[in-house]
């Protein structure tokens, strides 16, 4: 009997072309060719699948855009403008625009001494193979194997031992023009032993264009480094966004990232997580703001393949509209991981009738001492509370702003950096439709 032909969708023929119209000449040509035929093998993840039954991009994306190019200096220049989250900050920066290191937008001063960077263009074009060292199968991952089949830039780290960096390291992704396009990028993160540094990651787009993210980060943290890794997500509202971070962890390693979600039409951000020695620990917590019909999704997987870790997940959301939020979180520890501890907890309010919110926490324990646990809520806003300000004078809406506000702040404030967690409480702000803050000094 014949073997069934999967059809491929519109969104798929596309992506076979693009990739076919590409130069293959270059020194990760094979392993570009081997991530792609990863992807064709299953193609778009859907319903089906059950790490994106949530997020059925076979039926969500209809069509991909090709390669972006790069941007003139001016639009790169304006479209930066509004990557501007962490700006009180000051940081370094290394700016990419669609896609495409911006030498001339970058600043690395004051911090060269500590953190060594070539871009992956550069990187290849010199003959490395730096796809080669990926830490996952392209075929376990549709976000890998297309970001190993179109990527053509990213930033290649290291974090010398015992750095402690001074300013954070910001990487900016930002998109230009008018016209859609598809942006991939892979970052290579190597953190020293006993350093410390704030990574921060920034996405920006313009409204109204079609355009696509795909950016793969894979992070290995020496013993004893002590890692803030803050995501920054604000793509225009017709874009798709697929974001995954990789780190693996040694021993007595701290690792804290961080995402605030609240742009793009599509958006997946995923997390996997792995700790190969004893002794660390990491908080993966994050923030969502979905209103109109956008669909965010926050995926995360915590390996404890050792014993004597400790992992903390904890994720707010506010979904408004007829907007879809999702969480799915995965704790696994291993038959060896004993002593570990890991405790995840999602919680959601809902803020209109049509709002739907997906939460699917899991706990797979092959071990019997530990000490782990998962909690989801989704409920509405307090009417007590509500009641509350409205006695002291507030008016409905504003009251309902600044309760939401509350409690999305609540994650923010365990970053532990309360400058960082200044920037992003302001973008929740702006998120939520409120006029931006006034800063002291600006008051007259």
């Amino acid at each position: 009997m014949a073997e069934a032909t999967r059809i491929r969708t519109k969104a798929e023929e596309a992506l076979a072309n693009h990739f076919a119209a590409l130069a293959s000449d270059d020194a990760a040509a094979e392993i570009r060719n081997a991530a792609f035929d990863a992807f064709l093998e299953k193609g778009l993840p859907h319903r089906r699948v059950e790490d994106w039954k949530y997020t059925d991009l076979r039926a969500l994306v209809r069509d991909v855009p090709a390669p972006a190019q790069p941007a003139a200096f001016d639009a790169s220049r304006d479209a930066l403008a509004r990557a501007d989250v962490f700006a009180p900050l000051a940081p370094a920066r290394i700016v990419f625009v669609n896609g495409f290191f911006v030498p001339s937008l970058s600043d690395t001063k004051g911090i060269e001494g500590d953190v060594e960077f070539v871009s992956l263009n550069r990187f290849l074009a010199d003959g490395g193979s730096f796809l080669s060292r990926s830490q996952l199968d392209a075929s376990e991952s549709p976000i890998l194997a297309l970001n190993g089949a179109f990527v053509r830039d990213g930033a290649a780290l290291r974090i010398r031992e015992d750095a402690k960096v001074a300013r954070p390291l910001e990487i900016v992704s930002v998109f230009a023009g008018s016209e859609p396009g598809l942006q991939t990028m892979r970052h290579q993160v190597m953190v020293g032993k006993g350093a410390e540094v704030t990574i921060l990651q920034t996405f920006s787009g313009p409204d109204g264009v079609a355009y696509h993210t795909n950016v793969v980060s894979e992070v290995q943290v020496e013993a004893q480094a002590v890692v803030r890794w803050i995501v920054a997500q604000e793509e225009g509202d017709c874009a798709i966004h697929l974001n995954l971070l990789v780190p693996r962890l040694a021993d007595d390693v701290t690792f804290d990232p961080f995402t605030l979600a609240s742009g793009s039409l599509v958006s997946r951000n995923e997390v996997r997580l792995s700790f190969d020695a004893e002794g660390s620990s990491a908080s993966l917590r994050g923030a969502t703001v979905a209103k109109g019909k956008q669909l965010i999704d926050n995926t995360l997987v915590v390996d404890h393949a050792v014993p004597n870790c400790a992992s903390r997940e904890q994720f707010n959301s506010a979904i408004d509209g007829e907007a879809h939020g999702v969480f799915q979180g995965k704790i696994i520890v291993r038959k060896h991981a004993q002593k570990t501890d890991g405790k995840m907890m999602s919680r959601a309010l809902l803020l209109s009738e049509e709002a739907e919110f997906a939460n699917k926490p899991e706990l797979e324990i092959f071990a019997d001492d530990v000490v782990c646990g998962h909690g989801a809520t989704c409920g509405q806003i307090d009417e007590e509370m509500l009641f509350f300000l409205r006695s002291r004078g507030l008016d409905k809406r504003e009251a309902e702003r600044l309760l939401i506000q509350a409690f999305l702040s609540e994650v923010v404030a365990e970053i532990g950096d309360e400058a960082v967690a200044e920037c992003l409480d302001e973008r929740i702000r702006r998120a939520l439709g409120a006029p931006a803050s006034v800063t002291v000094g600006e008051a007259t």
